[in-house]
């Protein structure tokens, strides 16, 4: 009686979870929205969380241009052509220089993985290079800078020093849009 009271929890568990992927991952599936955010729009500062769930704005705001890492986390966990693009330009350095900051922000409400999980990743990758994640926990960044349908993406926002965006990428990374990155992040990393 015990293992059949067990096999029906553990199958109403693996079918909670299914539900739950299932709707993070249509929750924002289709996005017609001609208002979203667009290369030449001015965004603002906000305050979203840290890694240990503290209230934190955007570092070097107003100080440097900002190379953003917008990322649903099972886009970077499950291999995406932009994710493979942000791993060379960590590599290269062409996204580094003196006038130029770069940073991730994790993308929560998209993902069903547990948060828990993907803290301790992320606090492994931050001691390994010193990166600063931050967490955009319910869409906050989102819906005031009106990134749309991000669930499964992972979107590269360059903001300059007076908030004005450069370059947004929405879409996988391909060769005309690494050309495209690479010219523009150019004229703001010096």
């Amino acid at each position: 009686m015990k293992a059949k009271k067990l096999f029906t929890l553990l199958t109403l568990l693996l079918l909670g979870a299914n539900v739950q992927m299932s709707f993070a991952q249509s929750k924002y599936a289709v996005d017609n929205s001609p208002n979203l955010l667009k290369v030449g729009e001015k965004v603002e500062n906000l305050e979203i969380k840290d890694l240990q769930g503290n209230p934190a704005v955007l570092p070097y705001w107003g100080e440097k241009n900002v190379l953003i890492f917008y990322v649903d986390p099972d886009a970077y966990l499950n291999g995406n052509k932009t994710a493979d693009f942000a791993a060379v330009i960590e590599k290269n350095k062409r996204a580094a220089g003196p006038a130029i900051e770069g940073f991730g922000v994790l993308d929560f409400p998209d993902t069903a993985l547990p948060k828990s999980i993907l803290r301790k990743i992320c606090a492994k990758r931050t001691e390994k290079n010193g990166a600063t994640i931050l967490e955009d926990e319910v869409h906050l960044m989102n819906k005031q800078w009106r990134l749309g349908n991000c669930n499964g993406k992972f979107l590269l926002i360059l903001v300059d020093k007076t908030g004005v965006v450069r370059y947004i990428r929405r879409q996988p990374m391909d060769k005309a849009g690494e050309e495209e990155f690479y010219r523009v992040v150019d004229q703001y990393r010096r």
